[in-house]
């Protein structure tokens, strides 16, 4: 049986809540799909990426979809995250990884940003 996870990776903070919106989106997707969603963070917070790629291995994952939640492509994206995405194929050759661009980037995601601001000027 195939199962295509989704890991959301975000950049990680001291505070716990900075997390929320994160958990929220998260619980948005498990409603709407059967296959495993989980969050990673790069530092600060955990799972980290390594774990969270090998918890979703052992849920019996044969592909997993690392989505950075980021505004932007900076440095971390760049070149932190392509990284860590080799070290978890090395790890676990067996599984497909492939990795999305940070949502930002995309422009769907730019145009209900928009409509955000849009809201509160009415508002």
């Amino acid at each position: 049986m195939k199962r295509h996870g989704i890991i959301l990776f975000g950049h990680g903070a001291r505070d716990a809540r900075w997390a929320e919106p994160f958990e929220r989106l998260a619980g948005k997707l498990r409603a709407t799909r059967g296959d495993p969603v989980s969050l990673a963070f790069l530092e600060l917070m955990t799972p980290d990426l390594p774990g969270a790629v090998a918890a979703q291995a052992a849920e019996g994952c044969d592909t997993v979809t690392v989505v950075p939640v980021f505004f932007g492509q900076g440095g971390h994206i760049r070149r932190d995250l392509p990284e860590i995405v080799e070290r978890c194929r090395a790890a676990h050759p067996g599984l497909k990884i492939h990795c999305a661009t940070a949502v930002g980037e995309d422009d769907a995601v730019l145009d209900a940003v928009a409509e955000y601001c849009v809201r509160q000027v009415g508002e």
